[in-house]
C-alpha cells in the first residue's frame, strides 16, 4: 500500500526524532531525508511543533494496530501495556499525547478505552469518568515515566541519576520523611515499566471491584 505524501512526511519524522530527539529534530534534517525543500514541508503541517505532535500521534496509532482485543480489564490492561511499551520505544513522544485526546489515534485510544469499560458491567452513569482516569493515567503516567529520561540521558545514564537522587534521600532526616529513607534501594534498582504496571493493576483492580461488587466466594 502506497503512503499519501502526508504520512510519508510524518513518517520520516519519527524516524528522525528517533535517531536525533526533539531537540536535534529539524525541518533542515527532514528536507534532507525527503530529498526536498524545506518549503514543501510546509504544505504539510504550519511548524515542527505540529508534526511532532502529528508524529507522536502516529507512534500511537501503530500501538493501537499491534494492541491485542480481548475484551474486558484483560483487554484494557493489554491496551495500556501497548501505548506504554510503543512511548517508550519513542521516549521524545511521551509528552506529546496529550489529554483530553483531540488528534485522530489519541481519540481512537479514548475510544477503545471507553468501549471496554462499557463491558465491564460498570453503571453507564460512571463510564465517561472512569474511561477519562484510566486515558489519563496511561498518558499522564507514561509521560511521567518516561519523558524525563529523554532530558537526564542527555548529560547523565538513568542508573546515574536514580543513584544520586537515592544518595539525597538518604541524607533526608528519617523523622520528616520516613517512607523515603526505606525507599532508596527500591528507588535505585526499580523497572520503570513494572511500576507502571504496578499502578495500572491497582487502576484496574478497582474497577472490576466496582463493576462487580460481589465478594469474593
Amino acid at each position: 500500500m502506497t503512503l499519501c505524501p502526508h504520512l510519508i512526511v510524518i513518517a520520516a519524522a519519527v524516524a528522525l526524532l528517533d535517531e536525533h530527539g526533539e531537540r536535534g529534530f529539524t525541518f533542515r534534517l527532514l528536507a534532507e531525508r525527503l530529498n526536498t525543500g524545506t518549503g514543501a514541508l510546509y504544505w504539510h503541517v504550519a511548524n515542527k511543533d505540529e508534526l511532532v505532535a502529528l508524529a507522536a500521534d502516529q507512534v500511537l496509532g501503530h500501538a493501537l494496530a499491534a494492541a491485542p482485543r480481548p475484551t474486558g480489564g484483560a483487554g484494557l490492561r493489554a491496551l495500556a501495556i501497548a501505548v506504554f511499551d510503543a512511548l517508550d520505544r519513542h521516549p521524545w513522544a511521551a509528552s506529546h499525547v496529550t489529554a483530553p485526546a483531540t488528534l485522530a489515534n489519541a481519540l481512537r485510544l479514548f475510544d477503545r478505552i471507553g468501549t471496554l469499560v462499557a463491558r465491564t458491567g460498570l453503571l453507564a452513569e460512571r463510564h465517561f469518568a472512569v474511561s477519562t482516569a484510566i486515558f489519563y493515567y496511561i498518558t499522564g503516567v507514561s509521560a511521567q515515566i518516561i519523558a524525563p529520561g529523554t532530558t537526564v540521558g542527555a548529560t547523565t545514564s538513568r542508573d546515574a541519576f536514580l543513584a544520586q537522587t537515592a544518595e539525597r534521600w538518604e541524607k533526608l532526616d528519617p523523622a520528616d520523611y520516613p517512607f523515603l529513607t526505606r525507599a532508596t534501594t527500591d528507588l535505585r534498582d526499580h523497572d520503570d515499566r513494572d511500576q507502571f504496571i504496578a499502578g495500572l493493576d491497582l487502576l484496574l483492580d478497582g474497577l472490576n471491584t466496582t463493576a462487580d461488587p460481589r465478594p469474593p466466594a
